[in-house]
C-alpha cells in the first residue's frame, strides 16, 4: 500500500505503468464510493510550521487546539488500526495521526487505504505531542483534494537528476525542500531593490518588450514577425534606451525590473531570458550610481542573511568592503602590461600577443585592453570590485572621462570573477552618440554581429536634451545566485531555457 518506497531512478517503464494502473483504480475506487478525487475548496486554518511553532510547550501526550491543515502525503506508515503520515504545506512538514476508533470503519478502511504518497489532503483534527515529543495533528476527519496518479520521485531522498529537476520544477519544488527556500530567497531579494529605490523616490516603469531596433546592449536579438504590420521586431537585449527617454521627458528617477531576451550561448552564468534591473537618475553619474549599486546588494544581503558577510562555493565574501580599480591598473596588476601607455596599435597587439590572449584585428588598444581584462583578471575577482576606466571604444553609450578621452566614466562591479552589475554617466552629447553609433556600424559591418545599431529616434530624443544621467544595470538572477551560494543560473530560475528531449 502506501509504505512502499518508490525510487523513480529505479524503475522499469513496465514497474512504472503498474504503479500508475493501481493508482487509477483507487481512483475509480474512490469515484464509485461518491469520494471526488479531485476535490474542492478546502478551508485552511493553519499551516505545519505555525503549528509546530504554537504547540513546541505542550508535554508529551498533551492536547492542544483544533486546526484545519492541507498538504501532499509525503510518507505514510501504517500500523493496522493507527497509522501515522508526514504532511507537507509551503511552510514544511508535520505528523499527522490516523486512527481507527476515530474516524470509524468505512472513512479508514475503505478511503484512508486507498491514499498514496502524493495524494493532496485536506484535514481536520486535534494538535497533540506523541510520547516521542512530535507535534502531531490526530485526524478526526480528512477530505481527498486531489489524487496523484503518479508515484512521487526518491521521495525518501530527493530528487538528484539535475536534468529532471530543471525540467520538471514542479517535481523538484515537491520533494526538494531547500529548491523552495531559494526561491523565497529570490523573492525576498527582487522585494528588498523594490523597497530601497521606492524609499528614495524612483519610479518603476514599464517599456515594450518588442521593438523595431534591437539596441540598448552589445548582444545579439531573438527576431519574431509581426504578421499585421508585416514587419520583423526583436525581443529586448536591454531596457537602456526607452528609460533614457523617459529622463528626456522629465521622469527623473526611473527604473525597471524584468525578463531580457539574448540570442547567446548557454552556461552557468547565462540563459537566453533573464531577469535584468536598470535604473536611471538625472542630475547624477557613475559614482552615484556605484553608491547605489553598493546599497542595493548590501541592503538585500542584509534582508535576506541578515548579514553582509556571505559564504559563497566554499568561499568567504565581505560585501561591504568593495575595492576600486581601474580595468588599466587591474590588467597591470595581473599581467604587468600598462596597455594605456602605448602609443602605437601594433604595441598593444604586441603584448596581447606575448600573454597568449587572442583578439580579433579589428580591435584598437581599448578592444585589446578590454580583451586581456576578460581573459587574465576577470576570474581573478573575488572580493567585491568596481572596476572603473573602461574604454570608450567598448563603451558606445558612456560619457567619455573628461580628463582622458580614451575611457569613459564607467564601472562594473564583479563578486567571485563575476560580473553584477554595469553603469556609467550617460552620453547626452547627440552629435557624440550618433558618431559612436555610426563607429558601431563600422564594427558591424566588419563582422560584430554584436555591434550597437542606429537609433535615430533616440538621437532626436537627445536633441531635445537629455540631463547629466547616471544608469546601472543588474543581473537579478547573477545577485540571487551569491545571495543564495547556487552554483548554477540555472538553480535560480524557475523554469529555465532546455534543448528538447527530442530535439
Amino acid at each position: 500500500m502506501a509504505e512502499e518506497k518508490e525510487n523513480l531512478e529505479n524503475l522499469t517503464e513496465q514497474d512504472l505503468s503498474e504503479m500508475m494502473r493501481v493508482r487509477r483504480e483507487k481512483m475509480e475506487d474512490f469515484r464509485a464510493m461518491g469520494v471526488a478525487p479531485f476535490g474542492h475548496r478546502f478551508e485552511v486554518a493553519d499551516y505545519a510550521a505555525d503549528l509546530q511553532k504554537q504547540y513546541a510547550y505542550l508535554e508529551e501526550d498533551e492536547e492542544g487546539g483544533k486546526t484545519r491543515i492541507a498538504g501532499r502525503l509525503m510518507a505514510i506508515r501504517g500500523h493496522g488500526k493507527a497509522s501515522f503520515s508526514t504532511l507537507n504545506d509551503r511552510t514544511g512538514n508535520i505528523q499527522i495521526y490516523f486512527k481507527l476508533d476515530i474516524l470509524g470503519e468505512r472513512k479508514y478502511k475503505e478511503e484512508f487505504k486507498r491514499l498514496d504518497i502524493g495524494d493532496i489532503v485536506g484535514v481536520s483534527g486535534t494538535v497533540f505531542k506523541t510520547r516521542r515529543g512530535e507535534v502531531t495533528v490526530r485526524v478526526e476527519d480528512f477530505e481527498l483534494l486531489s489524487k496523484s496518479l503518479r508515484p512521487l520521485p526518491e521521495k525518501f531522498h530527493g530528487l538528484k537528476d539535475v536534468d529532471t529537476r530543471y525540467r520538471q520544477r514542479y517535481l523538484d519544488l515537491m520533494v526538494n525542500y531547500e529548491i523552495r527556500d531559494i526561491f523565497r530567497k529570490r523573492t525576498k531579494i527582487i522585494q528588498s531593490i523594490r523597497r530601497y529605490l521606492d524609499e528614495r523616490d524612483f519610479l518603476e516603469v514599464e517599456t515594450p518588450v518588442l521593438s523595431t531596433i534591437a539596441g540598448g546592449a552589445a548582444a545579439r536579438p531573438f527576431i519574431t514577425h509581426h504578421n499585421a504590420l508585416d514587419i520583423d521586431l526583436y525581443l529586448r537585449i536591454a531596457t537602456e534606451l526607452s528609460l533614457k527617454r523617459l529622463i528626456v521627458g522629465g521622469l527623473d528617477r526611473v527604473y525597471e525590473m524584468g525578463r531580457i531576451f539574448r540570442n547567446e550561448g548557454m552556461d552557468i552564468r547565462h540563459n537566453p531570458e533573464f531577469t535584468s534591473i536598470e535604473i536611471y537618475q538625472a542630475f547624477a553619474d557613475y559614482r552615484d550610481l556605484m553608491n547605489i549599486t553598493e546599497g542595493i546588494v548590501c541592503q538585500a544581503a542584509l534582508d535576506v542573511l541578515g548579514t553582509t558577510k556571505i559564504h559563497y562555493q566554499g568561499t568567504d565574501i565581505d560585501l561591504g568592503q568593495i575595492r576600486t580599480i581601474s580595468m588599466n591598473d587591474a590588467v597591470y596588476d595581473v599581467t604587468g602590461k600598462n596597455f594605456l601607455s602605448y602609443k602605437t596599435l601594433d604595441e598593444a597587439r604586441q603584448a596581447a600577443k606575448e600573454l597568449q590572449v587572442p583578439f580579433e584585428e579589428r580591435y584598437g588598444i581599448g578592444g585589446i585592453l578590454n580583451a586581456v581584462f576578460e581573459d587574465r583578471v576577470e576570474e581573478k575577482l573575488i572580493q567585491p570590485t568596481f572596476i572603473i576606466g573602461h574604454p570608450t571604444e567598448i563603451s558606445p553609450l558612456a560619457k567619455k572621462n573628461p580628463d582622458d578621452p580614451r575611457i569613459t566614466d564607467r564601472f562594473e562591479f564583479f563578486v567571485y570573477g563575476r560580473e553584477l552589475a554595469n553603469g556609467f554617466t550617460e552620453l547626452n552629447d547627440p552629435i557624440d552618440q550618433e558618431q559612436r553609433f555610426l563607429e558601431q556600424l563600422q564594427q558591424r559591418a566588419a563582422g560584430d554581429a554584436e555591434a550597437h545599431v542606429m537609433d535615430r529616434d533616440f538621437i532626436t530624443a537627445l536633441e531635445y536634451g537629455l540631463p547629466p544621467t547616471g544608469g546601472l544595470g543588474i543581473g537579478i538572477d547573477r545577485l540571487v545566485m551569491l545571495l543564495t551560494d547556487s552554483p548554477s543560473i540555472r538553480d535560480v530560475l524557475l523554469f529555465p531555457t532546455m534543448k528538447p528531449l527530442n530535439g
